[in-house]
Formats: structure tokens, sequence, C-alpha cells
């Protein structure tokens, strides 16, 4: 059994599919009692964090939404709202390593795993910016100045994730990525700065997509600030 605690967008397929229905057999083990992996490491660490595990599947299925899959299966966990799992089964840092192995030969995810601090960051840049402009502003001077290594920016990254972003935040993120991808693909009607957020975030889905965006398409924001609308 595996919960992965860095961004869904790194999985291939497989692993997100897969990782999809073992945190269903985890709230399966958790409600209903059931003792296939009640002792598992894995299941130990998440007791008591009912919310978290429905915030990780609201970041699955919207990862999966953004590849063309559909999930009919909620999860209504509340229990500890706000709060996540101190602990890591493997560090994010090294769940790199393993996917790394894992998939020798094998598809990558839609972000391709990060060979260095430079690269992480750029993939978390729009996910950090809806939360804070200070941390953004932090954490990018010291990635410039290689002032931070790869073990402690993941634990950073995965740390800030799991707070919620608020509304303006959002939207100011999503202004900054919609540059990228507005140009003679705005469709007719209401001023973007006036399109609810959800709108305004999957049409710059839809237009990193047409375009081949790259730098959007690499981004963990392009999925996650959805589970949080």
């Amino acid at each position: 059994m595996r919960i992965w605690d860095i961004h869904p967008g790194y999985l291939n397929r497989q692993s997100l599919l897969g990782e999809h229905r073992e945190l269903h057999g985890l709230v399966s083990i958790l409600v209903n009692g059931k003792q296939g992996y009640a002792r598992h490491p894995e299941t130990l660490r998440w007791v008591g964090y009912g919310w978290a595990i429905r915030q990780r599947h609201r970041q699955l299925v919207c990862e999966m939404q953004l590849r063309g899959y559909r999930d009919q299966t909620a999860v209504r966990t509340r229990s500890g709202v706000g709060v996540w799992p101190a602990d890591y089964i493997d560090e994010p840092h090294v769940q790199f390593q393993l996917l790394k192995g894992k998939y020798r030969d094998k598809e990558g995810g839609r972000i391709p795993l990060p060979r260095n601090s430079q690269e992480l960051w750029s993939h978390h840049k729009y996910s950090i910016l809806a939360r804070s402009q200070v941390k953004y502003r932090e954490i990018g001077r010291k990635v410039a100045d290689r002032d931070i290594d790869l073990r402690q920016l993941a634990l950073e990254l995965v740390a800030l994730l799991r707070i919620r972003p608020g509304e303006g935040g959002i939207r100011n993120a999503l202004q900054h990525m919609w540059g990228y991808v507005s140009e003679g693909k705005k469709p007719a009607g209401v001023s973007m700065e006036h399109w609810p957020l959800r709108r305004l975030l999957r049409q710059t889905q839809e237009n990193a997509r047409e375009l081949n965006a790259k730098y959007l398409l690499q981004s963990t924001a392009l999925s996650e600030l959805m589970a949080w609308l």
C-alpha cells in the first residue's frame, strides 16, 4: 500500500490510478474497521486524518480529470480538519528517487521527475504564488542562489501545498498562468478578470493543452488548484 506525498502530477498513469485505488482501500479499512492492512505503516500514519485523506483524494481526482479520466467515488472522511500526518514513510526527495527507479524504461508522469532544485521549483512556482507572495520570492531567491538543496526544497514544497490557498491568491496565480496562453485564445464574453475561478482554471488548462504550453503543462498548479475550489 502506498499513498504518495509528492504532487500526483509526477505519477505515471499506472501509479496515479493505482494510488487512487489504494486510497479507497485505505478509507475502507479506516471507516469499516477491515483488518487486511490495518497495521500497515501507511494505514497507521493516516489514522485520525480523514480530512487530509479526502483532500489527497481531491488532488488525485483533479490530476486524473486533467488527463481525461473520470471519478465517481467520493471520499467523505473529515476527521482532523486542516491537519496532515507529520510523518513520511519516505521523505519527499526519496519518493522522487523511488519513482525514478520505478519508471526506468517506462512512461513517466505529466510532470518530469526533477533532477535538481531549479527544476523542482519551476514545477511548483504558481502553486506557491497562490499561497504566499512572500514565500514565492523567498524560495525563488534561495533557488537562484543555490542556497537550498533538493531534499530541503521538496520538504518545504510538500508542506506548502497542503495549505489552502485563498481566492485572491488563486486568482493572482491564474492570471499569471493565463498570460502564457491567452493571446488569440480568449473566448468572447465577460472579461477574464470577472470569470469564476473554476472557469478561468479550466480555460487555462484547455488552452495549455491546445497550445502545448510546456511550462504550464509541467506545473503542479494546473491540477492542484482545482482541488481547493
